[in-house]
């Protein structure tokens, strides 16, 4: 396989020495930006809970500032905002600067911190209402409450990763009767002051903010739209799928849906330079991706707007090593064909051409003549932090992106940074 033998073997790399145990202990995946802002969260709420807060009508406002948020963090306009920003950001400035700008994708702590304490102040808010408020307006807090603990239980990470299909049933389905449910309870509110009703909303700074989450929450549904695909299966392991909707960015992904009521699940897509539409690779990892190989369909569902992906923050640095495993490469491809920062790539996986067709493997190698594939058939699995070790040493680069499983990702990211080597990759934060 082309490129096979530009690095030296994993077993026989020697790696620098690890960073003081200080600045090691800063670069723990425990410790990662997304879980440092998810704290600034709370201590936030703890300032707040100190300075006091009196009454259902305070309660009810702080709860709705956390929920905003957490909805408008994960807002797929400001997400690209963001990282439109962050790209800008001159190769000129420090490495170790850059390098903070680059971790702008753990924004998504801001979304966890939000959604927990805003469940926290909305139990505190249905205990305090008891004896206050309408029975009818109690009754329509203790539904939410319960709602919220779902939502909140099911969306940890071992409950997510085990039972995916509850999460996403409890967290579509709640959050849509969340939403209806707020409105209800605003105006419910109003409906207990004095004067007219219209005129309590307008006064009320819960229903303003509410306003803006609900607007946030139903803009991508705007744009829901239903588009021809064309799938191709190499292997009963993956499916191309290609749709000539739309021109998104490199590095963008996209949620499709069989149907708009039903499971949504987010592919990296891949834009073919000067060609309208993208691809998208569907690995086989539960039963609506095997579903979706085994029986594709004709037509998919589309919301919103491509939204942008970790490895566009990686365009703060003058040279980059993209490292992927399996069906990984399709968010690295996007960058690969589009050749905005000098870059390296490594890519691991089973028999590439069996499992992906040589249409694919040529067209990487294309773009990338130098690219390190490595066939775990042939060779077996290889010491991922010296094999991205080695790619970066060799080829000058900055930093190290990483796209694979969570187990691999994280012990590449840290297995680096705390070698004092940048490392980005995905955090599975929410």
């Amino acid at each position: 396989m082309a490129g096979l033998q530009v690095l030296a073997r994993p077993d026989v790399v020697l790696l620098p020495a690890k960073l003081p145990w200080i600045r090691r202990i800063l670069k723990h995946p425990r410790l990662m930006q997304s879980n440092r802002l998810a704290l600034l969260v709370v201590v936030a709420n703890v300032v707040v809970l100190l300075s006091g807060v009196h009454g259902v009508a305070d309660l009810a406002l702080v709860a709705q500032v956390n929920f905003a948020v957490g909805i408008l963090v994960r807002q797929q306009l400001l997400v690209n905002c963001l990282s439109r920003l962050v790209m800008k950001v001159p190769k000129s400035w420090p490495l170790r600067v850059r390098w903070a700008f680059a971790k702008g994708y753990h924004l998504g702590g801001l979304h966890v911190g939000g959604a927990v304490c805003g469940t926290l102040w909305f139990l505190a808010l249905t205990v305090a209402a008891i004896g206050q408020v309408g029975a009818a307006l109690q009754l329509v807090y203790c539904v939410q409450a319960v709602l919220l603990l779902a939502i909140v239980i099911t969306a940890r990470p071992k409950a997510r990763a085990k039972h995916h299909d509850r999460f996403e049933r409890v967290h579509r389905y709640g959050g849509w009767t969340l939403s209806i449910l707020f409105w209800i309870g605003a105006l419910l509110l109003a409906a207990e002051r004095r004067g007219p009703l219209l005129t309590a909303m307008a006064g009320t700074p819960t229903v303003w903010v509410l306003v803006v989450t609900t607007l946030s929450s139903l803009a991508p549904w705007m744009l829901l739209r239903r588009v021809p695909i064309d799938v191709i299966r190499p292997s009963s392991h993956v499916a191309l799928v290609h749709s000539r909707y739309g021109r998104p960015m490199a590095g963008s992904s996209r949620s499709i849906a069989r149907h708009p009521l039903q499971q949504w699940h987010s592919f990296a897509v891949i834009p073919t330079p000067g060609v309208p539409g993208f691809r998208m690779a569907v690995s086989r990892a539960g039963d609506w991706t095997g579903e979706f190989i085994d029986d594709p369909p004709s037509h998919m569902w589309v919301r919103g707007v491509a939204t942008a992906g970790m490895a566009n923050y990686g365009l703060v640095f003058r040279r980059v090593v993209y490292v992927a495993t399996g069906s990984g490469i399709g968010p690295i491809l996007a960058h690969i064909l589009a050749s905005r920062v000098p870059s390296k790539l490594v890519w691991v996986t089973r028999d590439p051409v069996k499992t992906y067709g040589q249409h694919l493997v040529d067209e990487i190698l294309a773009a990338q003549p130098d690219a390190l594939i490595w066939d775990t058939d042939a060779h077996g699995k290889p010491d991922m932090v010296k094999l991205a070790y080695s790619a970066y040493a060799d080829s000058g680069a900055e930093a190290v992106i990483c796209v694979s499983n969570r187990k691999v990702t994280w012990s590449v990211v840290h297995g680096l940074e705390q070698l004092g080597i940048p490392a980005l990759g995905p955090i599975w934060d929410s």
